[in-house]
């Protein structure tokens, strides 16, 4: 899977976001400014943000941008899907249930694809913009079964 820059961007502004909008709004040329990423690009990601209910805006001086909801209930999954970022995997493209391929079925690797793409919205579903922040991934990812020496690639052939 290859996440674009601006399901990225808008996860690294929303973590910024979230790191200092305590006592009062936050301006995106601030984020801008410390994430590195350009100002109108950031307002192009926070348009969207904002219509999907995880950011609001506040007018006048001093204003900027707060989170919506905390950031132990905003998910890394609902940014990336507010700016219109697919989580997949496969590069198949949608054809109904028939299949993504010419002939109507599915290409051989399509189901191991999307079952990848599943899993990494799982994964994505389940991580907090706190999570984030009080960098408390490692855990998750350290629970993950590893396969057996039996079942890897190496072993094979």
């Amino acid at each position: 899977m290859k996440l674009s820059t601006k399901g990225r961007y808008a996860v690294m502004a929303m973590v910024d976001l979230a790191r200092h909008a305590q006592a009062k709004p936050v301006s995106l040329s601030d984020i801008a400014a410390r994430q590195e990423i350009s100002l109108s690009y950031l307002e192009q990601l926070f348009a969207r943000l904002r219509r999907a209910g995880l950011v609001k805006s506040v007018r006048g001086p001093g204003g900027g941008y707060r989170l919506a909801l905390g950031s132990a209930e905003t998910r890394v999954s609902q940014i990336i899907l507010a700016v219109d970022e697919p989580i997949k995997a496969t590069r198949c493209t949608e054809m109904g249930t028939t299949g993504c391929r010419a002939d109507r079925s599915k290409c051989l690797t399509h189901d191991l694809w999307e079952e990848l793409g599943n899993q990494i919205h799982i994964f994505l579903n389940s991580v907090t913009l706190l999570d984030v922040l009080e960098r408390k991934l490692a855990p998750r990812i350290a629970e993950a079964p590893v396969p057996a020496k039996s079942d890897s690639i190496a072993a094979v052939g």
